[in-house]
């Protein structure tokens, strides 16, 4: 069972002007998805909207709601909360939203959210493979995932879903929170609209999507943990959910610890 409290509104001690909640409503069907715009599908991955729209209409609308994917089994998927008022993960169909709120943030087990953009998988067996104690750094785990993942015959040239588990020694993880003040959303406002946090020896479990030809959709095109001058391309978008805490969020850097587990898709 992932947090302390789930299933309530869990809140924990950060110093950002209070916003006030926005909740979007969308098209549900029951047992059935209904979407007003077509997602986009490779392989086992789906996905709709783009970061790179975000900054090229100037808009944080919302572009799927939550309830659309209500009753998808073995669901995990992540995006920002529409108007950048925080972020979303669904880890095995249960969601995960984050939100800054005066001096806190809150985080609700609802699907009654919008999306600026969304990426998801729904993916019922994994194989599990050790994480040697070699693999420490961000880029350190995206050549593992990708090695790993062409070991076990996926097509590295297509986006699909994994998993970690385990106690990493650090995540440096972010909400949005929106800084715009009103104004057209810019790459310089975006990044901005940012509420950093760190945790340290926490039991987490993590998801990702690796993809390599999605820069700017749903794969930022750099990351904080990649240095610009390196030549390397971030292909990798992960979020965690504690297990004992409420943290939950997009990783920024991460520094892995002993004994976790990497699980990669069963073809």
């Amino acid at each position: 069972m992932h947090g302390a409290g789930i299933g309530n509104i869990a809140s924990k001690k950060w110093g950002v002007a209070s916003k006030a909640a926005l909740v979007v409503a969308g098209l549900v069907a029951v047992n059935s998805v209904a979407f007003a715009v077509t997602p986009q599908k490779e392989g086992a991955v789906e996905y709709i909207g783009s970061q790179k729209d975000i900054v090229a209409s100037g808009k944080t609308g919302s572009i799927i709601n939550l309830q659309e994917l209500a009753g998808t089994k073995n669901l995990f998927a992540m995006g920002p909360v529409a108007g950048l008022d925080g972020e979303i993960t669904i880890f095995n169909s249960q969601p995960y939203v984050s939100q800054v709120r005066g001096d806190d943030y809150e985080v609700h087990n609802s699907l009654d959210y919008g999306a600026i953009f969304l990426v998801w998988s729904a993916q019922a067996e994994w194989r599990d493979i050790a994480i040697p104690e070699t693999v420490k750094s961000y880029l350190d785990l995206q050549d593992f995932v990708k090695q790993q993942a062409q070991a076990a015959d996926l097509d590295t040239g297509k986006a699909f879903a994994f998993l970690l588990s385990g106690t990493p020694a650090e995540i440096k993880w972010h909400i949005n929170v929106d800084r715009t003040g009103g104004q057209a959303i810019t790459q310089e406002l975006f990044l901005k609209s940012k509420a950093p946090f760190v945790t340290k020896n926490e039991p987490v479990d993590i998801l990702g999507f690796y993809a390599e030809n999605h820069p700017g959709e749903f794969i930022t095109k750099t990351s904080p943990a990649i240095k610009s001058d390196s030549g390397r391309q971030n292909a990798m978008h992960i979020h965690l959910v504690s297990k004992t805490d409420k943290a939950t969020g997009h990783i920024d850097d991460l520094t892995l610890g002993p004994g976790m587990i990497l699980r990669l898709p069963k073809s």
